[in-house]
């Protein structure tokens, strides 16, 4: 084996091999993994390639790997958390604003009445001591209470456009890449939020300049009047509890907002159809996106940014793949290669 493997464990190990997986023509290396902490660096072909990376058990990841392999495209879809997974948790040496965060109504006593529901309800969100169910109470409660705020504050759509343009947010690299392999392969993309659909959609306008007719976003969205003035809210309200596909039903294309018209690649009945999940989120909680779907098999993503020390373990048992400290989307652009070579569709 050629080129560098970097172990990170601050404690005596020992280097174990397993085979190249199998069946992927485009994949010329082998993975190394290292000490209790299964902690790797891999500068060749692969989709661990020039990441840091933690795989806790790796014959089960050849085994998903395998099963979508022989599935196909067809059967798979791709559900990504936004903030901090398809985004950058680091830009320029700060820390990147979430979708949500980087919102100015224009009305500064707004903006400081949602920071304070801000500061009371998020201990309550991560609090040990709180049940899920009284968690959900509070969450909806949060959420109609800040959704009131901008409404009543006057929110248009033109303070979404200056908050975008003013804002410290970025795509992780590999991102567009990631999304132009997936339209190509008429694999669809679930893009779930517990923030608003308008952000996000503004958000990509922006930064990527282009549509994908594979996206879709599940998240809250906005209504306005013919002014530009937000005047209410579509459907049930997607929190932080609930953000799973039992809210499929509330997603729209993202090309209807950008004018494409060669029209949306699945609706919801087609998407539940495909069973195999490619599962991208930063939270050990953005595993509950896929609930609600009847998946045989699905491989998780997960994008630990910072922390690392106190979280690895509890990410690496619950992720089957976890890259580190803020790493790029070029390490799941070669999974979704290998898993599926051009000349192999």
């Amino acid at each position: 084996m050629s080129g560098r493997v970097l172990c990170i464990s601050t404690i005596p190990f020992r280097f174990h091999s397993i085979s190249k997986l199998p069946s992927y023509p485009s994949s010329n290396s082998r993975l190394w993994f290292c000490g209790n902490q299964n902690v790797i660096r891999m500068e060749e072909q692969g989709f661990l390639q020039a990441s840091e990376a933690v795989v806790a058990d790796t014959d089960l990841l050849k085994k998903k790997l395998e099963a979508m392999r022989l599935s196909g495209p067809q059967k798979l879809q791709v559900i990504a958390d936004f903030d901090a997974t398809l985004t950058r948790y680091w830009i320029d040496g700060r820390r990147g604003q979430s979708s949500h965060g980087l919102l100015k109504q224009g009305n500064p006593d707004y903006d400081d009445k949602r920071e304070e529901l801000y500061k009371y309800y998020h201990p309550l969100e991560y609090s040990p001591t709180i049940s899920i169910e009284e968690k959900t109470k509070l969450m909806e409660e949060w959420w109609g209470k800040s959704h009131s705020l901008l409404i009543e504050g006057g929110l248009t759509f033109d303070a979404i456009k200056q908050s975008v343009a003013d804002a410290t947010i970025a795509f992780r690299e590999g991102v567009v890449e990631l999304f132009e392999l997936l339209e190509e392969r008429d694999v669809p993309v679930l893009i779930f939020s517990a923030g608003l659909a308008d952000i996000i959609e503004e958000v990509l306008r922006q930064k990527l300049h282009r549509s994908f007719k594979n996206i879709r976003i599940v998240s809250n969205r906005m209504v306005f009047d013919d002014n530009g003035c937000l005047v209410s809210f579509k459907g049930k309200t997607i929190h932080s509890l609930n953000k799973n596909e039992h809210a499929l039903d509330m997603a729209a294309p993202l090309h209807d907002q950008l004018g494409d018209v060669n029209g949306a690649t699945s609706d919801s009945a087609s998407v539940r159809k495909r069973t195999n999940v490619l599962l991208l989120g930063d939270h050990i909680g953005d595993l509950g996106m896929s609930d609600g779907l009847n998946y045989d098999t699905r491989i998780s993503v997960g994008f630990l940014n910072d922390n690392i020390e106190n979280s690895l373990d509890s990410y690496r048992n619950a992720f089957d793949i976890v890259y580190l400290n803020d790493a790029s989307m070029l390490g799941v652009v070669k999974l979704v290669h290998q898993l599926f070579p051009v000349g192999g569709i």
